[in-house]
């Protein structure tokens, strides 16, 4: 079973990821966890440290193609492997990154969402933007303001694609979230919240 888990930065997905793999694997059953990163988190440290800033469409450019790598990867690696899947982020993290800067859909992306296998389940964490800046502030490892949040949120949810996606509320507490997460795997919770 492949499942797919996208978000704006703060919304647990990552520490949802960890648990369901965890879980997973306490209970005996395969699991592997791929990460499907850009070098957004990497890039932002370097901007701060040297007091530029990338523009957006050098910016769009190198995640991109690092999101690409990653992803085209982890299928491979996904295809071989007998279990559950689970992958923290996906392309639609890098549409709707484009679609909060400004910038075109483009062709690559969505060309690559249909010929790629679907996941079997695709959820999306939907959190306040206010709570997540909060949690991204906390962690001290990203450069974020709640505007760029709310237009990221605001970006996943104009995407063609939403409409297909598991939707839990992700602004609680990681254990609610995770119970929540774990009845929309087991069918027991709508897949919008």
């Amino acid at each position: 079973m492949l499942i797919v888990l996208t978000g704006i930065d703060g919304s647990g997905k990552t520490t949802a990821a960890r648990a369901l793999v965890d879980s997973a694997l306490a209970e005996g059953r395969s699991a592997l966890l791929l990460s499907n990163h850009a070098a957004r988190r990497r890039m932002s440290l370097l901007s701060a440290r040297y007091g530029w800033k990338v523009p957006p469409r050098v910016a769009d450019f190198i995640e991109t193609g690092v999101r690409v790598f990653n992803v085209l990867v982890n299928h491979a690696r996904a295809r071989q492997f007998d279990g559950l899947v689970v992958m923290d982020r996906h392309l639609h993290c890098q549409l709707a990154l484009r679609q909060a800067n400004g910038l075109r859909r483009g062709r690559l992306l969505p060309w690559l969402l249909e010929k790629l296998p679907a996941a079997d389940l695709h959820v999306h964490f939907d959190a306040d933007p206010t709570i997540a800046h909060e949690r991204v502030m906390a962690r001290g490892t990203d450069q974020e303001t709640v505007a760029d949040l709310r237009a990221f949120r605001d970006a996943y949810r104009s995407l063609p694609e939403y409409e297909d996606f598991a939707v839990v509320d992700a602004s609680g507490e990681p254990g609610d979230v995770q119970a929540q997460l774990n009845r929309v795997i087991t069918g027991k919770e709508p897949l919008h919240a």
